[in-house]
């Protein structure tokens, strides 16, 4: 049995909201926090730096305003992402005002540093750190991690290869902390599919674009309802890592998606270069194909809850069919 903090233990549903860059912003942030879910945002989307203290002074004062008003049913926590890479130069700036708003969770991410965890737990917040292997996960807990984010095969953005059946067994043949499972998920079948498998949380991220309150372009929205898992692309050109890109944004930029050149990793960039890399070139996962139509926030995660609950039903009633307890 996993060993959960109290903070993340009454959620609606067992969901974490990813981090999208670009794409993520305070308002989807506090409507993913009051649907009940864990909502989060780079702290990188804050363009110029100096707009982060506004957008977390935002979301803090906003939550607690709602809790105020809806005390038996308070908003989810949420989190901000950091990217710890060379290339950015605001990290330490950044972590500064994730102290001093007492950010709940920090996802860290390329990057696993002693100091960002330290950070946050100098005032009780707890740390997921993305991973894409086995290894990594180690070194990750090793420094002070406080959970994890397994990144499998499929996931938006900057995906690993493994499948989600692999790296979950193996993460928790040793660690007993948070998981949350990245890759394709997109319905509720899916969430309680993770939670199986051995994952506290299921991680969602390309869905949300496809949301009113996403900042993300309408063609880019329509992408996601239009597009399957037959349209995304496995590449490393755009960033120097390999990540998932829809199909229709590689033609728009002139290039052949089915014949992209190998990129070198050192050429990975989060300041203004790569932000418009990013803009141009449309991060998604595979798990796309079952999402139908830009909806709000809120009806997507009520569309998750009713789903989540209806999956539990049937395996209940499967199990009962077949005499097996659960």
């Amino acid at each position: 049995m996993s060993k959960i903090p109290s903070s993340l233990q009454n959620l609606r549903i067992p969901v974490i909201a990813a981090p999208m860059f670009i794409i993520s912003n305070p308002k989807l942030v506090i409507e993913q926090c009051k649907a009940g879910i864990i909502g989060s945002m780079p702290a990188l989307n804050a363009r110029p730096a100096a707009q982060l203290d506004e957008w977390l002074a935002e979301i803090t004062e906003e939550l607690a305003a709602y809790n105020a008003k809806n005390p038996d049913r308070p908003a989810a926590p949420f989190a901000i992402n950091q990217i710890v890479h060379r290339s950015n130069e605001r990290l330490e700036q950044d972590m500064e005002l994730c102290v001093k708003y007492k950010v709940p969770i920090i996802i860290s991410s390329l990057g696993a540093r002693e100091e960002i965890f330290d950070a946050a737990h100098s005032y009780g917040g707890i740390v997921f750190h993305d991973v894409i292997n086995n290894t990594f996960a180690h070194k990750a807990v090793e420094k002070g991690a406080d959970g994890l984010v397994a990144v499998a095969a499929g996931a938006g953005g900057h995906a690993g290869v493994k499948s989600p059946f692999a790296f979950i067994q193996e993460i928790r043949e040793w660690f007993d902390g948070p998981l949350a499972l990245s890759g394709s998920i997109a319905t509720g079948s899916s969430i309680l599919a993770a939670e199986a498998m051995g994952a506290d949380f299921a991680y969602i991220g390309s869905p949300f674009i496809a949301t009113d309150e996403a900042r993300a372009s309408k063609a880019y929205k329509q992408a996601i309802v239009d597009c399957t898992s037959d349209d995304i692309v496995y590449s490393n050109l755009f960033t120097g890592i390999h990540g998932n890109y829809l199909k229709p944004s590689i033609q728009a930029a002139g290039l052949d998606p089915d014949n992209l050149p190998e990129s070198d990793p050192s050429k990975m960039n989060f300041g203004e270069d790569g932000a418009k890399a990013w803009k141009d070139i449309w991060g998604s996962g595979q798990g796309i194909g079952a999402i139908k139509a830009v909806t709000s926030t809120a009806k997507y995660v009520d569309k998750l809850d009713k789903e989540y609950l209806e999956a539990r039903d049937r395996l209940y009633s499967k199990a009962q069919e077949n005499s097996i307890h659960i």
